[in-house]
């Protein structure tokens, strides 16, 4: 890594120190923002003063580009952390000439986290004047959104599945922000997420007892047996394994599976949890994992080396979700040969296709409702269907050859740029 220089970034009426410096790897230029004061941290967020940090890095993106010779056609945006950017663009840095032809995207990956202050930061952080406090700018409630200003400010605006940018233009997704998205509906793009198959490979995998492929799937029941030894249930090849590795928050959908835990029991499955969060679902899961301990492990804690274990090692894979922009999960999970049951919403719909028994067409399984016993029909349907051990193995087969790779989605982003420069 290469010290280049070091400037000082206003702040509205103070300016504070920012080192720049470039990092090369992969044949990639990275540009790195040094200032100790605002980010040598435990963390990346949750601070008293994360408006003024991020008012400064959002500042500072823009400031850099004098003293590193790139000057970008378009600049990338992500969550209310950088959503000032494309305000700055179109307000402090209008008519700049290094600017004439860049252009700004805007991505959110998850509308629940806007970014909402006081006005006060308008002048005291932002350097902004009072006109930004209106209904088509900045203003939100009582309060000014960071991200409203991305949306609004942005040349394109785009979602982690076109499912959740269908989904968040509605009054039960959009947080508020639904009307604003409608307006702009002329400018938002869903563009599905995808996955690392470098990374989420079984074939490589070295936290996993055997590799395998979708060719020598044997090899999973090894995994199986593996992962039973090392969460601590019985090691039997003929119970399906039903998994969860997630957040325990409402948002993915635990509520329904405390209200059906006792039937989801009743099967004959076992069922492995591994994640953190709210201290109720953690106590849920403990007091379960304690009460059936031949049925239930509960690892409340989030482990790597596990996880790849349990995509590996299990045969179902949950994803109940409230809401969910994108997900990743269920994509590892289908990579692992791992079949995804899940709640028809934002990118789970866009890559889960409902398995069709009458085709042998899907690769996984799905519900529509937010309903705690449609799920569990749905999990009922599964476990029957694991029996099937032939058409199990298709479905299988077409998880595995299913691909949400980089390489798809980012022609996607490339085409989008494109589009943008020649405007």
């Amino acid at each position: 890594m290469q010290f280049i220089t070091s400037i000082t970034v206003p702040v509205s009426w103070r300016r504070q120190y920012c080192g720049i410096f470039e990092a090369k790897h992969d044949g990639v230029i990275y540009y790195l923002l040094d200032n100790q004061y605002y980010f040598k941290r435990g963390g990346l967020y949750g601070y008293y003063d994360d408006a003024e940090r991020f008012a400064f890095f959002s500042r500072a993106v823009l400031e850099i580009i004098p003293y590193i010779e790139f000057v970008p056609d378009i600049i990338h945006c992500n969550d209310w952390q950088t959503a000032m950017i494309p305000v700055f663009l179109k307000d402090v840095y209008f008519g700049r000439p290094e600017f004439a032809h860049t252009r700004s995207v805007y991505t959110i990956h998850n509308l629940k986290y806007q970014g909402v202050f006081s006005p006060s930061v308008l002048e005291e952080l932002l350097g902004l004047g009072p006109q930004y406090n209106c209904e088509d700018k900045l203003k939100y409630h009582d309060g000014i959104s960071f991200m409203k200003g991305g949306i609004v400010f942005s040349d394109r605006v785009t979602t982690v599945s076109e499912t959740y940018a269908k989904e968040i233009q509605t009054p039960y997704y959009g947080e508020g922000l639904d009307g604003l998205l409608r307006q702009n509906s002329y400018k938002l793009v869903g563009i599905t997420n995808g996955i690392d198959y470098g990374q989420n490979n079984p074939k490589t995998d070295p936290n996993i007892v055997s590799n395998y492929t979708s060719r020598s799937l044997q090899r999973k029941a090894v995994n199986k047996t593996d992962l039973q030894k090392t969460v601590g249930l019985p090691e039997n090849p003929e119970v399906p394994i039903l998994s969860m590795i997630t957040r325990l928050v409402r948002q993915k959908g635990i509520d329904l599976v405390t209200r059906v835990m006792e039937e989801i029991l009743k099967m004959d499955i076992q069922f492995v949890l591994l994640g953190t969060g709210d201290q109720d679902y953690q106590d849920f899961f403990e007091y379960y994992a304690y009460s059936y301990p031949g049925k239930v492990s509960a690892l409340i804690r989030f482990d790597n080396v596990l996880a790849s274990k349990i995509y590996a090692g299990s045969d179902l894979f949950l994803m109940p979700s409230l809401f969910e922009p994108c997900g990743l999960s269920q994509m590892i999970a289908m990579a692992y040969g791992t079949l995804p049951i899940v709640r028809e919403t934002g990118g789970l719909r866009d890559t889960v296709t409902a398995y069709n028994e009458f085709t042998g067409e899907g690769n996984g399984f799905s519900f529509t409702n937010y309903n705690a016993h449609d799920m569990l029909h749905v999990i009922e349907y599964a476990v029957a269907q694991y029996k099937n051990r032939e058409a199990w193995q298709k479905l299988v087969k077409n998880a595995m050859n299913a691909k949400y790779d980089w390489n798809t989605q980012s022609a996607k982003y490339l085409k989008l740029y494109r589009e943008l420069s020649e405007d």
